[in-house]
């Protein structure tokens, strides 16, 4: 992606997934020292920790391409409460979402529009390190902002991938 940024001049654009969800996700932020702990284990505490994870990740990522001075952006979204089956192991809530969610969740094209405006609006051109919904910039939580917490995350990442 660099040498393609580079020998196109144009501008490339790395767009993570993330979830509102990310600010419910254990207290401290990322759990680096029970990262496999099944005792302490929480589905939805997981679920907003990993959505953390991909913030984090961008705005990391964001910084270090910034210090390199590539012309790659790197931003982080949540795309809104879709219809979809991501709460399947949750009978109640899947009930209740499958119930009436057609009437108050976006369908899957409505899901996708931030999606699409972070990965290809002229508007986003030059802006890194955001966290985006509903085709806007908007705040991520305290741990979503936290510099020093996207550092650890990746250099932790590194160490569990053998890359340090």
């Amino acid at each position: 992606m660099k040498k393609t940024a580079r020998e196109s001049n144009k501008e490339g654009r790395i767009v993570n997934l993330s979830s509102d969800g990310h600010r419910y996700a254990y207290r401290e932020g990322i759990r680096f020292d029970k990262i496999n702990d099944e005792s302490g284990y929480n589905s939805i505490y997981a679920y907003g920790q990993s959505k953390l994870s991909n913030i984090l990740h961008a705005n990391e990522l964001a910084r270090r391409l910034k210090e390199e001075g590539v012309e790659i952006t790197a931003n982080s979204l949540h795309p809104g409460a879709i219809v979809t089956n991501l709460l399947r192991h949750h009978s109640f809530l899947n009930v209740l979402a499958n119930t009436l969610g057609k009437y108050v969740l976006k369908n899957v094209p409505q899901g996708a529009a931030t999606q699409c405006y972070v990965a290809l609006h002229p508007q986003v051109k030059g802006i890194s390190g955001e966290y985006f919904m509903d085709s806007n910039k908007a705040k991520a939580s305290s741990h979503g902002q936290d510099a020093e917490l996207a550092k650890k995350l990746w250099d932790f990442s590194l160490s569990m991938t053998n890359q340090n």
